[in-house]
């Protein structure tokens, strides 16, 4: 276990070191880390990743000082889980935290615990949604101050450290406030991992005073899938209770439908006041990261601090007619994904490789220079960072979705998904978990050739031409399963 006591403020000692070719100035200490993570924030909606929406200046700082990742994918697409995968660095089968009614027993192993035992001060303020409850709340962390389940946009009442308390304001300012007085009061001695995490922009999306005028007098362009029919796929997408035109209610909407308009002109009106208000409380998160980011500047904490930002999963922005997740669908597979670190990572790089959220723990742990747990899932993003990719590089990953037909009537689902390739095999049945529904329906399967059909319209699964495709991704999904220690549903045959 190693012994950190040097200055991560001003005074740390480094060594050069060349990778690539490229020499850097590395720490001989570990550094700190920052971990921002928002709710529902889907890449398309980052200007740092061509957003054709919105711009977001300060998270594109993070981007512009390290490396974006094209292809972050999520193993569980719906906040709890996503959360406990990254948390603990196993799948959800495995820390059991399957659909939104199962809760995380805290006495699991998880990186803040492992940092936590090397010497570092850790702390966690905004959103948890791992459960409520002393069996549920954070452990491995010197303070935390966490919202109760989703948390209201104001006056949120928190529990900090085992105690509610009652706080007045735009939760998105309070986060920022809480996070910016740990930093201000921590060690300056010892190394930190600050987990800083809001709920914004999740449903219903309200904007704070600053930003509520924001895009009055625009009209946000519609995705080019916004008026999908649904057809050529299984029964599960048409059935999905998320779409703009019918399944938005009077708090999302802010205010009624105006009279006369026609089906296809309440739609759009709808889609406007869904999608201003998603961005408008996007500018708050981007505008309060900015003052993180001014902090570690005037402070000299810079250069030895990871700063990484992330969503627990992508989010439909009236993509094929939809808001919400859940589904194997590249809008809510997708998670953006932006790392700086000035001492190791190359400044405005990209990188195509695949990564898993269940990759982030082992990444933490990596940097800090504490060995990875064998229990550990996934693999640490360093070599990635530093410009190399392992010729054994994961080229393929594993997804399942366990909440079947709850909320949404999103029907249970796994597959596997290659750079160019996506087969999805609904299975559509709650299987007893906790926070599903008993009905049950037929399978389905569904294969995207993602190179030719990008947008995932039309799937392929009973084409002749794709016969042997269909058949390799069957024992590559089979194979994944094996790998990570899942089971196959019971009709999922060869």
């Amino acid at each position: 276990m190693p012994h950190l006591s040097s200055d991560h403020g001003t005074s740390a000692t480094h060594h050069t070191e060349r990778t690539d070719g490229i020499e850097k100035n590395m720490p001989d200490s570990p550094p700190n880390i920052l971990f921002i993570m928002s709710d529902d924030h889907a890449a398309h909606a980052m200007s740092c990743y061509g957003s054709r929406i919105n711009t977001t200046p300060h998270l594109d700082r993070i981007a512009d000082g390290g490396m974006r990742f094209d292809n972050c994918f999520c193993t569980n697409s719906i906040c709890g889980p996503s959360r406990a995968t990254i948390l603990t660095g196993t799948y959800n089968h495995v820390n059991g935290v399957t659909t939104l009614a199962t809760r995380l027993d805290n006495r699991q192993l998880n990186f803040a615990k492992l940092l936590q035992d090397a010497g570092y001060q850790t702390a966690v303020s905004g959103k948890w949604h791992l459960g409520q409850g002393p069996e549920h709340w954070p452990t491995g962390f010197d303070h935390y101050s966490i919202l109760q389940g989703q948390g209201p946009y104001f006056d949120p009442e928190m529990v900090c450290d085992g105690r509610k308390v009652q706080h007045s304001g735009y939760t998105t300012d309070i986060i920022t406030d809480q996070s910016l007085d740990w930093l201000a009061r921590r060690d300056p001695e010892r190394p930190f991992c600050l987990l800083y995490h809001h709920k914004a922009p999740h449903r219903p999306w309200e904007p704070d005073d600053r930003n509520a005028r924001m895009y009055d007098d625009v009209d946000i362009p519609e995705p080019e899938t916004f008026n999908d029919d649904y057809s050529h796929r299984s029964a599960a997408a048409a059935a999905a209770r998320m779409r703009v035109e019918s399944d938005l209610n009077e708090q999302d909407l802010k205010e009624p439908v105006p009279p006369g308009l026609s089906p296809e002109q309440e739609k759009s009106w709808k889609y406007q006041r869904y999608i201003k208000d998603y961005l408008r409380v996007i500018a708050s998160v981007d505008d309060n990261v900015g003052r993180v980011l001014d902090y570690l500047d005037a402070e000299g904490l810079t250069e030895d601090t990871i700063v990484m930002y992330t969503s627990d999963q992508g989010f439909f922005l009236g993509d094929h007619g939809w808001y919400d997740k859940r589904f194997m669908y590249e809008e809510s597979l997708r998670m953006p994904f932006i790392i700086r670190y000035p001492r190791e990572i190359q400044p405005g790089s990209a990188c195509t490789d695949m990564i898993l959220n269940v990759d982030f723990a082992p990444t933490f742990l990596d940097y800090a220079g504490v060995a990875i747990p064998a229990s550990f899932q996934g693999s640490s993003l360093r070599p990635l960072l530093r410009g190399s990719t392992p010729a054994t590089w994961q080229s393929s990953m594993y997804y399942r979705y366990w909440m079947h037909g709850a909320t949404h009537n999103v029907f249970a689902h796994y597959g596997v998904r290659t750079h160019r390739y996506k087969l999805i095999y609904f299975y559509n049945d709650g299987l007893g978990q906790a926070g599903t529904i008993d009905e049950r329906y037929a399978p389905e399967w569904e294969l995207f050739d993602l190179e030719n059909d990008p947008c995932e319209l039309h799937s392929v699964y009973a084409d002749p031409a794709y016969a042997e495709v269909v058949r390799e991704l069957k024992a590559e999904l089979h194979r994944l399963q094996e790998k990570v220690g899942d089971e196959r549903y019971t009709a999922d045959v060869d």
